[in-house]
């Protein structure tokens, strides 16, 4: 499954990943609180927002950094444009709304 090159494919995974890495981050640092908890304390401290989502696209820099060096390079393609899309939305979210 992982041997394929392709870009939706690519997309696919680089939008699972952070979502992957947001539920280890939670389990790891706010297993004491709720999933809603900690929604809201990330919805109030926007100096967090950047706190969090550096960790959770780490796993997105492994995968493509995966793929480069396989040479597929539609799939590391479909990352590296999720990746970037996740970035952009976590600094609009940071500093507009």
């Amino acid at each position: 499954m992982f041997k394929k090159d392709n870009l939706r494919f690519g997309m696919l995974l680089g939008f699972i990943a952070p979502l992957l890495s947001l539920v280890i981050y939670y389990f790891i640092k706010f297993r004491a609180y709720s999933f809603l908890d900690f929604l809201e304390f990330i919805g109030s401290n926007k100096n967090q927002i950047t706190a969090i989502s550096v960790p959770c696209l780490v796993l997105n820099i492994a995968l493509f950094t995966f793929y480069i060096n396989t040479r597929r390079d539609k799939t590391a393609k479909g990352v590296f444009a999720i990746t970037l899309i996740y970035a952009i939305v976590s600094l609009v979210i940071k500093f507009i709304i």
